[in-house]
């Protein structure tokens, strides 16, 4: 468990008993990619699955449903969690946790800005200001947490959802309201944003940091 984020752990106390919860993470441990963004062929290391699994037995509640992007590291971290947690059920995979994912809409206009400023300094333009061919972080935020709330299940359980570092610090950090990262601010393998809904307001847990924002401000 050393190669997981010293504060995934923290803050958990704050989940909320009588409801269910979301994790949406950036997938374990990979090989090395031989460019900026890592291809769908990269898979996860040995390490990667041992942590994976490790991380599962440590999951604060039992799991109510599993889905991942379709990448072949996204799935098998999704299948390690679920070996870890003693959890019997299939990963079901959805595109909007798929890179370039539900931000983007035109990767034509994307990937060529995205591989020359890499990804933090990208993310920051893409928090700052409007950028041709990706929608703006709050109606990506938006897609995403009608995902998790169509995926919820029973009070006290919670659904995991396995991404790309790139759509969940959209999704965190365009969900806080940022509007510049620092590279100590980008997602770790493995970690994750704790989430819930409750009446008209979103709650998170990222990094032991506890926040919540009335769903009316993203639109």
């Amino acid at each position: 468990m050393k190669s997981l984020h010293p504060l995934q752990l923290e803050g958990t106390h704050r989940l909320p008993p009588e409801l269910p919860v979301a994790l949406l993470t950036r997938h374990s441990v990979r090989e090395q990619a031989d460019s900026t963004m890592a291809g769908y062929h990269v898979p996860l290391t040995a390490e990667g699955v041992q942590l994976a699994e490790a991380w599962g037995r440590q999951l604060p509640r039992p799991v109510s449903g599993c889905w991942s992007s379709p990448v072949g590291r996204c799935r098998d971290t999704a299948s390690a969690l679920l070996r870890g947690a003693d959890q019997l059920m299939p990963v079901e995979l959805s595109p909007l946790l798929v890179e370039p994912g539900c931000f983007v809409h035109d990767a034509q206009a994307v990937l060529p800005r995205f591989f020359e400023l890499g990804p933090v300094a990208f993310a920051n333009l893409h928090l700052s200001e409007p950028l041709e061919g990706i929608h703006p972080p709050q109606a990506g935020v938006l897609r995403i947490l009608e995902h998790i709330q169509a995926s919820l299940g029973e009070a006290g359980t919670m659904s995991i959802h396995v991404t790309h570092d790139t759509i969940l610090a959209a999704f965190i950090y365009g969900l806080m309201g940022c509007s510049s990262l620092s590279g100590e601010d980008w997602p770790w393998m493995m970690e994750g944003a704790w989430v819930w809904l409750k009446d008209h307001e979103v709650f998170w847990i990222w990094r032991g940091r506890y926040g919540h924002r009335l769903l009316s401000e993203l639109k």
